[in-house]
């Protein structure tokens, strides 16, 4: 898929939840219907999993695939976004992040506790590495899904709804971006295209 419309279709969903929440009145006013649903967080709920839905439906639809973490996040979003509107309790919206990073760190951690390198089946069309560098990639992912979920529970626990939305949408993404690029010395140290041009070169 072309990366900047890939880039839409994760962070569209978290900017109209942001957006919502941030414009929730106003939105109420302008779509009577929407103030059905509640106060500001809950319109963000119900378009959050709106804009969820439509977004694994554009992607599906551009790449008759789905790739498993987006597919997995979407269900919890949308089975607890509806929770938080059946109940009035925004509690459950707040938990979705501490549910799906615990549950991603829970199975790449469990996969290697039986010695498979789950990471692998994920971004193995992305990189190309060994079986050591699969581990620890793998370990590593694992353990931050696991922090993730930590840091998610302390922000929704102890600051305000609008402080949790805006972390969830303007801090988690800066984070893993910069988890992410903390890990390509590792990666470059694995990678089997690397391994095969240095190897080409010494002959």
């Amino acid at each position: 898929m072309n990366p900047p419309l890939k880039l839409v279709l994760e962070l569209g969903p978290l900017l109209v939840f942001f957006f919502a929440n941030a414009r929730g009145e106003w939105l109420a006013q302008k779509f009577p219907a929407l103030a059905e649903l509640g106060g500001p967080i809950f319109v963000a709920t119900g378009l959050f999993m709106a804009a969820t839905a439509l977004a694994l439906i554009a992607s599906w639809l551009l790449t008759r695939t789905l790739p498993i973490m987006p597919l997995v996040s979407g269900v919890v979003v949308l089975i607890f976004g509806a929770l938080t509107l059946y109940l009035q309790d925004d509690v459950f919206i707040k938990m979705k992040p501490t549910i799906v990073n615990t549950l991603f760190g829970g199975v790449l951690l469990g996969g290697l506790f039986f010695g498979k390198s789950l990471l692998g089946y994920v971004f193995d069309s992305a990189f190309s590495l060994d079986a050591e560098g699969w581990r620890k990639l793998t370990f590593r992912w694992g353990l931050f899904f696991l922090f993730l979920a930590l840091v998610n529970e302390v922000v929704w626990r102890n600051f305000s709804t609008d402080a949790w939305v805006t972390f969830k949408v303007w801090g988690i993404m800066p984070i893993t971006l910069l988890f992410t690029f903390s890990q390509m010395p590792l990666i470059m140290r694995h990678s089997l295209e690397e391994k095969a041009k240095e190897e080409q070169a010494s002959k």
